[in-house]
């Protein structure tokens, strides 16, 4: 085949491939069409609010009313007041879940404990670093007593506090004492240096001793010789 038969099977050829496309271009367009008119909504719907099949069963079961299965079961039965009685509550089933009490120091367990700066609250009552300390076998002198000498009232209560605050001086004390803090008051035997500090308030008359303390004859001694509340005002 010469030459200028060749160029014209290639033209023909060519010619037959671009007639192919542009048919398959408008088969693709008539089957894919965008510009497809929407139909207009049927003329019995127009002006109504379309709803889905699932709503409108939820808003018929809101509409029903709830059956009542087994009231007298399920409520509580009407009750009269008068006629409730209150129990105990029961005691618990096992002593795990309990509060332990706390642990009481034993006396092996206390110490001297040097107290500073005491403050005398009465005649034989102190606070120190927390604590507040009674003079064991004595008995102390309220604040607001009064004592009468020859015919004479006198404020001894607010006297034997002073007494007290003034020998003292702030000096330390050495008391036999627990080892923890007690938030309530302690009654301990204490001393100032080497002297007694029961022994010293019942034998100037500014506390009393007790029936079963140790400071029975010291009490005499100042009942005998007017001393403190037993005597006129000083």
């Amino acid at each position: 085949m010469d030459r200028p038969s060749r160029i014209r099977l290639a033209v023909a050829l060519a010619s037959l491939e671009l007639l192919a496309g542009l048919l398959l271009i408008i088969q693709g367009g008539a089957l894919l069409s965008v510009d497809r008119p929407v139909p207009a909504p049927s003329p019995d719907i127009r002006g109504k609010q379309l709803t889905r099949p699932g709503a409108t069963v939820l808003d018929a079961q809101r509409r029903e009313p709830a059956r009542k299965i087994a009231q007298d079961l399920i409520a509580p039965p009407q009750l009269d007041s008068s006629e409730i009685e209150r129990i105990e509550p029961r005691p618990p089933l096992s002593e795990l879940g309990l509060a332990v009490p706390p642990k009481t120091p034993m006396p092996q367990d206390w110490r001297e404990v040097l107290l500073y700066a005491p403050i005398a609250s009465s005649s034989a009552i102190f606070e120190s670093m927390g604590r507040t300390v009674v003079i064991s076998g004595v008995q102390s002198i309220a604040t607001d007593k009064t004592c009468s000498f020859h015919d004479f009232v006198w404020p001894c209560g607010h006297r034997a506090r002073a007494a007290f605050n003034s020998w003292l001086r702030g000096r330390a004390l050495n008391c036999f004492v627990p080892p923890e803090v007690d938030r309530f008051a302690i009654a301990a035997p204490c001393r100032l240096g080497r002297q007694d500090v029961g022994a010293w308030l019942v034998s100037n008359g500014w506390a009393l001793s007790l029936p079963s303390g140790i400071y029975g004859k010291a009490e005499v001694t100042a009942i005998d010789t007017e001393m403190g509340i037993f005597g006129p005002p000083r």
